[in-house]
């Protein structure tokens, strides 16, 4: 557990009892999850000098737990050195409460004071420093110790609960000030830097001490040792008190030294007291009152504020921050604080022991594999920190390489049981590969692998732990070291897979057999290799892997960068012809390395299409048999079904008819006997579809496999790169009664299809019986079966690549071109099929998955923000990021482009800065570490500032460098290393447009920073931005100019850190995940009860396996608190949104795009409590991050000014609501065409404002658009153009009322009589209603009989869905929930 916060968070969350019902298949997990949460109880804590209290504990827990709480409350946490006793025992720290006897609920533990060790004696000044500093930012903003910024508390005045500050509910109107600062309004170019770290009045510190500090009189000598003295303290009060104190086994005192003079005595009075707080108290009155202020403040603050993250997260911009004076701070850099973690007794940690023996533990039942997650986790992200704080260590040069003699670039390092290598081609090991370009790339494709070797989890096979970081433009990969293995010759220890890259090969029966249970999770061939004596080996991997037995006895597996296939679009090959669509795009090309390959996700998404094309094929080949039932179909497949494979199977139309295809009609496939087939188009995005209510973070997408011998009966797989939720799910194929040829070309391209699980039944006729003859003939030996059915499987087998005849099996081999590998004669025919399997997953790429990712931009299934949101919706989607010119040229030619314009300036600026990054690396390396904040600054101002000059050195701080620069002068980059100041503004861009050329095959046409922001749309902030988190560089925050051309806009002064860029694995907690998806599924099919339970069991594994801060654990509680909302809890909706906002902050960091969402959330909830003057901030806030992130142009800019518009209707700020609802109905038309009904529905609510001014010609001007694009989209009889036109007529009822009245008044003058017109302020109400509506959730009111008619509906839905039909609505299951009123979560994206 992480501190006493994570302890009374998982408090409140663990009481709920078992899971609702859940899937079939899971009553085990049922039973295990309530023996997990046996109900808490409550003991009394007394402690000295305070009264007894309360205290809520759960029978799983340890009795350390209960001191981490001790330390963390406000009236014990000056405590560190103490026991606890039951009865006079004391108890045992790593106890479970539940093994403790007589231990019940209201038993009375006694907080006892312990004598004092050297140990216990740093801990209690460390955890005083800690509580010190326990508001203070620096350690976030210096990226230590796994802090990080949050900023949420500032925008909400503290907590959003019931503080007394929100009494004021209804007077609270008149006191907002709405009016947002000038930048923020629609229209505003001014992209300031400054308000996105605000000034959090919390952080002005508190002064206690001035200083403490170690004495120099430290140790004690032996004669004071013997008087128990362990060390001493040297200490300035705030009173300018310098005193000396003894830290003693029986607590601390005052002694008579003064800074020069030692005199160990006790001083009269001594203050003896045990604890350091109790001692400064009684001598300085300031620190007796700052103190307890700053306590009170500290234990006021939301605990996710204060809870350390589980990976560090670092800040690209940061405050200048007074460097104050530690003495613990200093220690750690010193003493190399190696494995001084308080838990661990002995020296250094066993990391490849601790990574190993966690893998070890038992998986058998629940509990197990909570706690076996749990340690997996923790090891992990306390090595990545180790291996992060070495690698920074070994580039700073304060290491030893082992190898000293030889030169810099070939050294490797051993810290802290941590290998460390730097990415260069060391003794020319990848010279046939690239170079260093290869060995840069080898430890990210490494890593890859032992992520995917990890997942599968095999137990017996063990990976190293590995950690890649870059820093300062160097590599450094960590690894864990295999016991023994430094003893050895590399030669004699590995026994399995080669060490030169093919030319030698070795085998191993056991690792044969190890590595064959994950050859299909992997999808790795086992395929046969010829060694240096002509022999066969066979391997199930690639030949890089090497396999070595431990001194430990484990097996090994290690260099795992060739685990996945390689990437043949970028890696050409003598006499090898890529398919027709590749070809067409300008593949092959060449890349700087030969170590491409395809991801994971790609291998995935491309076997689950060919898994859909095997059925497919077979169903249409049974339909045939089935006595020409269908003669339409039967036609086709002769031309479709091949009696030998098909060659390629990819799409056969240009890219450019794929793209409009998908554009026009795309309808679901449906059996010809079937109701209506049902169309969709992509219009369809505007009506209100079932969606899922959230997607789980991305790379948690599970990963099941297709269906194979063992395992039948999964249908489809679930694919990684499809989000989860339906609305993504959309078929395009072809009707039945439509034209014959094009279902030839779905069946030869497969076009790109995401199959619904299981439901691909009623996609084609006959697929359930291809269904049921595939599995049987996995099951038995297909001896039973007649030889046409099995021919029909073999024919389709043949025709998708399976490597078995009898099922559907698709797996690669890693070696095809691998230059030095060679393949025995006999398997010349396999390896015709690989490469030409390769080939097809290279077309697949091309045809189907950009083509997918475009489609998915452009009806807004995928929204990214920014060059991360970016990268991770192309790995979604199995696309390397070295594809990005193909999507942004594909983008270039879509008809569409201009409702791609977003994501097209991401994906530029995307470019350009990845481009700088490259560039950035290597001018780092020549610079030395006095010239490095100088260098940096230079860099930035060539890369972003309009001022063209060369590099103005400030005189610099030590002389010595001037007489340099003079012969500097002289000699132009002579070879000293000043030459990164020749970089010119000109001459960086001219690399970035080669860069771009080279490296993503795009032309760039710019020549400056200035060009690129007209040309492309971008900002200079952005830009700013994206290149300080790639590089890992921390500026100063205060305004830049960037377009003066007169000075530059960085100065040396401005660059205050660089930071690693870090990559590690993240492990899973496997069982809370499956419960999340669980709960998704059952809130998709409308059961949101039990959904709701499902998600709050999955909260509690996920904080079980990863304390209380952790990505998934955000999603998680975004998803609990839209589910609150929705079941009518607000208050409840507030404070799980407040949570994950702050946790959003914290880990993803203060302005990604996800935190950006959250804040929107946020204030929706708040809007619905009433706290509308906050709701406003936190819009306001998003606005201000979204404007810094990607600027105004964006369709979720729409949805947020939407927002913001509404509130300020709610709050009768009318001008300044028009202003953004018609920047949002600017955007809607823009991104979603003019006639969709996001459009109308922003014409309402502009309508609806000038209704309030009483402009009624204005608001009937604005409501006839919105009339007419629902008349034309929907029909006259749809509800909603009815309640349109009802609008209209009581608009033009007002408005005729209006100009009677000002008739009359002409006509009469002063004395007519004057109708009482209604102006009507918006009633919060429907405000709040049309917020629902906007953000994709819709209350629907009923009446008693629609109840009853609902719930037969639902039964109905129920005994379908039993039988296997799919549902297409969200359905409710217990509809009496909100009196009468039934929610739903729709999306009307």
């Amino acid at each position: 557990m992480n501190g006493g916060g994570a302890h009374n968070l998982s408090e409140e969350e663990s009481k709920q009892d078992g899971a609702g019902d859940t899937d079939g298949g899971e009553d085990s997990n049922e039973q295990e999850v309530i023996v997990i949460q046996d109900t808490g109880f409550t003991v009394k804590i007394q402690a000295p000098g305070t009264e007894p209290f309360d205290l809520q504990v759960s029978p799983q827990e340890m009795v350390q737990e209960i001191h981490q709480v001790l330390m963390d409350r406000e009236d014990t946490c000056h405590r560190t050195c103490f026991s606890l006793q039951l009865d006079s025992n004391v108890l045992d720290n790593f106890a479970e409460l539940k093994s403790i006897e007589g231990l019940q609920e209201g038993s009375l533990l006694k907080v006892v004071e312990e004598p004092y060790t050297v140990r216990e004696a740093r801990i209690h000044v460390r955890h005083i420093r800690d509580l010190l500093k326990g508001l203070d930012p620096s350690d976030a903003y210096n990226g230590v110790d796994c802090n990080s910024l949050s900023f949420l508390s500032v925008f909400t005045d503290g907590d959003l609960g019931d503080s007394g500050k929100r009494k004021k509910k209804g007077s609270e109107l008149e006191q907002i000030d709405c009016t947002p600062p000038e930048h923020i309004l629609p229209g505003s170019k001014e992209r300031p830097l400054l308000p996105l770290q605000p000034q959090n009045k919390d952080w002005k510190p508190m002064q206690c001490l001035k200083v403490l500090t170690m004495s120099g009189w430290n140790p004690p000598p032996g004669n004071r040792k013997m008087h128990g003295d362990l060390m001493y303290l040297y200490m300035v009060t705030v009173e300018e008190r310098h005193i000396s104190i003894t830290a003693s086994t029986r607590g601390f005192y005052l002694n008579q030294s003064t800074t020069y003079t030692f005199n160990p005595k006790p001083a009269n009075p001594s203050f003896l007291s045990h604890s350091l707080v109790e001692l400064l108290s009684q001598i300085s009155p300031a620190f007796k009152k700052n103190f307890s202020a700053l306590q009170k403040k500290r234990v006021q603050r939301h605990p996710f504020e204060r809870i350390a993250t589980p990976f560090q997260v670092y800040s690209w911009t940061a405050p200048q921050v007074d460097h104050t004076m530690d003495c613990v701070r200093a220690e750690d850099a010193y003493t190399s604080r190696l494995g001084y973690e308080e838990h661990i007794p002995g020296q250094t940690r066993d990391w490849n022991e601790e990574l190993q023996t966690t893998r070890e533990l038992a998986r058998k039942n629940l509990p197990d594999r909570l706690l076996r997650e749990r340690a997996i986790f923790k090891v992990h992200s306390d090595f990545a920190a180790a291996a992060t704080r070495g690698s920074m260590a070994v580039i700073d040069g304060n290491v030893m390489a082992i190898n000293p003699g030889e030169e810099t670039r070939m050294q490797m390092f051993i810290w802290n049981n941590i290998f460390f290598s730097l990415g260069f081609d060391v003794r020319d090991h990848y010279r046939e590969l690239g170079g260093d370009a290869a060995a840069h790339a080898a430890p990210t494709n490494d890593l890859n692998g032992v992520r995917a070797y990890g997942a599968v989890d095999v137990e017996g096979l063990y990976t190293l732990g590995t950690v890649v970081v870059d820093y300062r433009g160097y590599r450094v990969t960590a690894q864990s070291i295999i016991p023994g293995i430094l003893e050895r010759e590399q030669e004699q220890s590995v026994i399995y897979g080669s060490i030169d890259f093919g030319k030698t090969v070795v085998s191993h029966g056991k690792y044969l057999e190890l590595l064959e249970r994950t050859s299909r999770p992997l999808k790795v061939q086992r395929h046969n290799v010829l060694n240096e004596k002509d022999e066969s080996m066979e391997l199930c991997s690639s030949v890089e892997c090497k396999g070595i037995i431990g001194n430990d006895g484990r097996h090994y597996i290690l260099d795992l960068l060739r685990t996945f296939p390689p990437d043949l679009n970028f890696l050409p090959v003598e006499g090898e012809e890529l398919s027709p669509e590749s070809v067409r795009q300008g593949f092959p090309r060449q890349h700087r390395h030969r170590l491409a390959c395809l991801r994971q996700e790609l291998i995935e998404a491309f076997v689950e299409h060919r898994y859909l094309l095997f059925m497919k094929m077979a169903a249409l080949q049974l339909m045939q048999q089935k006595a020409n039932k269908e003669s339409k179909l039967a036609t086709l497949t002769e031309n479709s079904i091949p009696g030998a494979a098909v060659p390629a199977l990819p799409s056969i139309e240009s890219p450019d008819a794929s793209a409009e295809s998908s554009e026009t009609s795309t309808e679901t496939l449906t059996d010809a006997n079937s109701d209506a087939v049902q169309t969709e188009t992509t219009s369809t995005s505007d009506a209100p579809q079932p969606a899922a209510t959230e997607t789980p973070t991305t790379e948690a997408a599970p990963k099941t496999e297709p269906m194979t011998e063992t395992d039948s009966s999964a249908t489809t797989t679930t694919n990684a790169s499809q989000a989860t939720s339906i609305e993504d799910i959309v078929v395009p194929t072809v009707t039945t009664n439509g034209p014959l040829v094009p279902f030839a070309t779905a069946i030869q391209n497969g076009e790109c299809e995401s199959p619904l699980e299981g439901k691909a039944e009623d996609i084609i006729p006959g697929l359930a019986q291809a269904k049921e003859l595939a599995e049987s003939l996995a099951a038995e030996d297909g001896s039973g079966i007649d030889p046409k059915s099995r021919e029909v499987v073999l024919n389709a087998c043949k025709a998708v690549g399976s490597i078995s005849n009898t099922s559907f099996d698709i797996r690669f081999n890693p070696d095809i071109f691998s230059p030095g590998v060679r393949f025995p004669e006999d398997s010349a025919d396999d390896i015709q099929k690989q490469k030409q399997l390769l080939k097809d997953a290279g077309a697949f790429m091309v045809s189907c998955q950009i083509p997918s990712l475009v489609k998915d931009c452009l009806d807004h299934s995928a929204l990214p923000m920014d060059g991360a949101t970016l990268t991770e919706a192309l790995h979604q989607r199995g696309i390397n990021v070295r594809y990005l010119g193909n999507v942004l040229a594909f983008v270039d030619q879509t008809p569409a482009k201009a409702q791609l314009e977003h994501f097209y300036r991401i994906g530029i600026s995307e470019l350009i800065t990845r481009c700088a990054k490259h560039i950035f690396k290597t001018y780092l390396q020549g610079v030395e570490l006095s010239a490095l904040s100088a260098a940096v600054s230079h860099f930035l101002n060539c890369f972003l500032s309009s001022f063209d000059a060369v590099a103005h050195l400030p005189a610099d701080e030590l002389v010595s460098r001037r007489k340099n620069r003079k012969r500097r002068n002289r000699v132009p980059g002579g070879g000293d290393n000043t030459a990164w100041a020749c970089l010119t503004p000109s001459e960086l861009w001219k690399n970035i447009v080669s860069e771009a050329q080279s490296y993503y095959h795009f032309t760039l046409h710019c020549e400056n920073a200035d060009q690129v922001v007209e040309k492309y749309g971008l900002q200079k902030i952005t830009l700013l931005r994206e290149i300080s988190i790639k590089a890992g560089i921390q500026i100063l925050i205060r305004e830049y100019n960037f377009d003066s051309r007169h000075k530059p806009a960085f100065t040396e002064e401005d660059i205050l850190n660089i930071f690693p860029v870090v990559k590690h694995v993240n492990p899973k907690a496997s069982d809370a995940f499956h419960f999340f998806q669980s709960g998704q599924a059952k809130v998709q099919q409308g059961y949101l009860k039990e959904g709701c339970e499902l998600i709050n069991e999955a909260l509690n594994l996920f904080n079980n396996v990863y304390g209380a801060m952790h990505v998934e654990i955000c999603a998680c509680l975004r998803l609990l608190a839209r589910l609150n909302y929705i079941m009518g809890d607000h208050h409840e909706a507030l404070s799980n949104q407040q949570k994950a906002v702050l946790m959003s902050e914290r880990v993803l960091g203060v302005e990604h795009p996800n935190t950006i969402q959250e804040y929107m959330h946020l204030a929706l909830y708040c809007f619905a409590n009433g706290q509308l003057s906050t709701a406003l901030k936190l819009l306001y806030r998003a606005r201000y991050l979204m404007l810094m992130v990607c600027g105004e142009d964006h369709p979720e800019m729409a949805l947020l000014d939407s927002n913001i518009g509404l509130v300020l209707h709610g709050v009768m700020e009318y001008d300044l609501s028009l202003r953004f609802l018609e920047n949002a109905l600017a955007i809607n038309s823009k991104y979603h065409g003019p006639r969709s009904l996001k459009v109308a529905l922003s014409h309402h609510l502009v309508a609806r404002v000038y209704e309030s001014k009483a402009e009624f010609r204005s608001a009937l001007q604005q409501e006839k658009e919105g009339y007419t694009i629902y008349k034309n989209q929907v029909g006259e009889a749809h509800e909603k153009t009815k309640e349109s036109s009802e609008y209209l007529k009581y608009l033009t009822q007002q408005a005729v009322a209006l100009q009677r009245t000002m008739n009359e008044i002409y006509k009469n003058g002063s004395n007519a009589s004057i109708m009482p017109l209604k102006f009507t302020a918006p009633s919060m109400a429907s405000v709040l209603e049309q917020l629902n509506i906007i953000n994709g959730i819709i209350f629907i009111p009923l009446s008693q009989k629609d109840l009853e008619n609902l719930k037969a509906e639902v039964q109905r839905r129920q005994q379908l869905q039993e039988s296997g039909k799919s549902v297409e609505d969200l359905t409710v299951d217990s509809p009496l929930e909100l009196e009468d009123k039934i929610p739903m979560d729709v999306n009307v994206d």
